[in-house]
């Protein structure tokens, strides 16, 4: 058996990455292969649940390689093929309206776009509040 290579986005819904983070670390001790990407906010703002540098060192640690954090780096993940599935947990309000509208100008939409480009699979884990009902 193979084992599955999962590309694992993270946006800015800053109250549900830990709860996303144990998710992902069950998935890599199921045997899975995780590529992560993280948004630009997700990148640079700190705020009252960590901070950029925190999580990229805790990421990078859980998935044994660094996040991508461009959009230049995300590209290639469609035309390469590089995993069997993108999982984006959590999905921001912004970030699901984005995707919908084709807007590829953060890494995670970037990932997702080429992604689905080679008709694989993408799971969206929904985690907002009053963002979704105005995205």
């Amino acid at each position: 058996m193979t084992k599955l290579k999962i590309a694992w986005g993270i946006t800015g819904s800053f109250c549900t990455i830990n709860a996303a983070l144990s998710s992902l670390q069950r998935v890599v001790e199921a045997g899975c292969s995780v590529l992560p990407v993280v948004s630009f906010n997700v990148s640079t703002i700190s705020n009252r649940f960590t901070t950029p540098d925190t999580l990229i060192d805790r990421l990078t640690h859980l998935c044994g390689v660094p996040p991508i954090t461009t959009i230049e780096g995300a590209e290639p993940i469609g035309p390469k093929g590089l995993v069997d599935l993108m999982i984006v947990a959590p999905t921001t309000g912004n970030t699901l309206a984005k995707i919908a509208a084709a807007i590829t100008d953060t890494p995670v939409t970037m990932a997702v776009k080429a992604h689905l480009r080679n008709g694989r699979p993408v799971l969206l884990s929904v985690a907002t509040n009053d963002g979704l009902g105005a995205s």
